[in-house]
């Protein structure tokens, strides 16, 4: 596992400028996740099956309020 502060963070582009921000890094077996207000709890990784499903779900409105 990859330590959080040597990882490549990116801000999403589903992030609005409400302060609602994830960033995400992505790594050879998955992607790591964090919300931007709260780095110093760490992230959550998700294995690429996993992440390609929640990406699927965004982009098909699954977890629109």
């Amino acid at each position: 596992m990859h330590e959080s502060n040597t990882l490549d963070w990116r801000t999403s582009s589903y992030s609005g400028g409400n302060g609602a921000c994830v960033e995400v890094a992505k790594t050879g077996a998955g992607a790591h996740f964090r919300d931007t207000k709260d780095r110093p709890r760490g992230a959550t990784f998700a294995s690429d099956t996993a992440w390609g499903a929640f990406l699927h779900g965004v982009k098909a409105g699954a977890f629109s309020a």
